[in-house]
């Protein structure tokens, strides 16, 4: 005798035991589940059952008894008969391509969610589920660091992904939102390493800029800053015209201005949470390893690869000690401590916000832009302005209450 496939949708107020009670009547009758999901918002349940029946008699008794039960537990009840051929029809789709889709901002807009699942429909994608990762916010308690999040998990064939990309940076730009767009696959669930620029990335400071300040020459050193971030000057050439501005400068201040050093919001959240989950951390700098070192300590951080200071008789001579760590330097530690952790260089993230940072974050399996000039934006994987530093946390897919256990 054939079988029947039938999709049962349940709505009605959440309590313990729904999923038990229906899924006994279906053990009654030899139901076989072919797919099942849930979904709780305000307390409100939406489950769905995909089952396959014997038909005849077995059939429609376990619809009456469905519905009996779903009365019995008030909460409501749907069928929906599905055939064969639009069973295997579905069936066939897991073969399709997935991606996630997070979005990311203080507080998210009906318009933004909408302007974001209107270009993943205008390409024919499937979205195959939504969740929230942030916590609840209150209407009454103001947020100190409000922030909110959700991923979407979507299903189809993209013909042009720089296409698509760039619609998500046009919604972006014009509705002051954060969009990050990756592949779902084996490696973006297996992150291991994440390497951090540190000037304007996990402190709020370009370090030079302030010794600068101290040996009188900011002015000077902040307009060479400004333009290398920019992409504008070479990052070598920069590096040491502005050394040579330093020549001079006292060994003393050097400890005074890493004790004050501001962390980036979310640094320590962030941190916290990826050492506790047992991620590799790096920071790969242009700036320089007694700052690095100073923050290795205070957060835990694995590795430390920067720019060494010459100093002779307790003065900063101008000069530097080894290799200048540049752009391409910087991509090329991140490939050296992926090969030694014995990770896979798509397991890797990388976080910065100058134009020194992009090959890194080029190399890397994620590239995080953080709050970053226009021209790095353009040129990254991903990037996140709206928000702190543990936004990264959202786009490896963390929910709060797992970050949360850790704080």
């Amino acid at each position: 005798m054939a079988n029947e496939i039938f999709l049962l949708n349940i709505s009605g107020q959440d309590k313990p035991g729904l999923t038990s009670g229906l899924t006994s009547v279906l053990t009654e009758y030899g139901a076989k589940v072919l797919d099942i999901g849930q979904a709780n918002i305000h307390n409100t349940l939406s489950l769905g059952i995909l089952f396959e029946i014997q038909s005849g008699a077995n059939s429609a008794s376990v619809l009456k008894d469905l519905l009996f039960k779903a009365y019995e537990l008030g909460i409501k009840a749907k069928f929906t008969p599905i055939t064969l051929e639009d069973y295997e029809n579905w069936v066939r789709l897991q073969g399709k391509d997935r991606y996630i889709v997070t979005i990311l901002g203080e507080k998210l807009s009906a318009e933004q969610i909408s302007e974001v699942t209107k270009v993943i429909s205008e390409k024919n994608l499937n979205i195959d589920s939504i969740k929230r990762l942030t916590g609840r916010l209150s209407l009454i308690k103001e947020e100190e660091y409000p922030r909110a999040s959700i991923e979407l998990s979507i299903r189809g064939h993209i013909d042009n992904k720089a296409d698509f990309t760039e619609k998500f940076m046009q919604i972006s730009r014009n509705l002051d939102v954060d969009i990050a767009f990756q592949e779902d696959n084996i490696f973006r669930r297996n992150r291991r390493l994440v390497c951090f620029d540190m000037d304007s990335t996990l402190i709020q400071a370009e370090v030079i800029d302030k010794l600068a300040e101290l040996a009188g020459v900011g002015d000077e050193v902040k307009a060479i800053t400004e333009a290398a971030m920019q992409g504008e000057i070479d990052f070598t050439e920069s590096f040491i015209r502005r050394m040579k501005l330093l020549k001079g400068l006292s060994e003393d201040v050097l400890h005074d201005v890493a004790v004050n050093l501001p962390l980036t919001k979310g640094t320590r959240r962030l941190i916290d949470t990826l050492k506790s989950y047992g991620f590799k951390t790096a920071i790969l700098s242009g700036g320089f390893t007694y700052f690095g070192h100073y923050l290795q300590k205070e957060l835990g951080i694995d590795y430390v690869y920067a720019n060494q200071l010459e100093i002779i008789d307790g003065v900063l001579t101008g000069g530097y000690l080894g290799d200048i760590v540049d752009g391409n330097k910087k991509a090329e530690y991140l490939r050296e401590i992926a090969l030694k952790e014995g990770i896979d260089i798509d397991q890797t993230i990388a976080v910065g916000d100058g134009a020194n940072d992009l090959p890194m974050l080029n190399l890397a399996g994620l590239g995080i832009a953080f709050h970053a000039k226009p021209t790095v934006k353009d040129n990254a994987q991903s990037s996140i302005s709206s928000i702190g530093l543990d936004g990264v946390l959202y786009l490896l897919g963390y929910h709060d209450r797992y970050i949360d256990l850790i704080e």
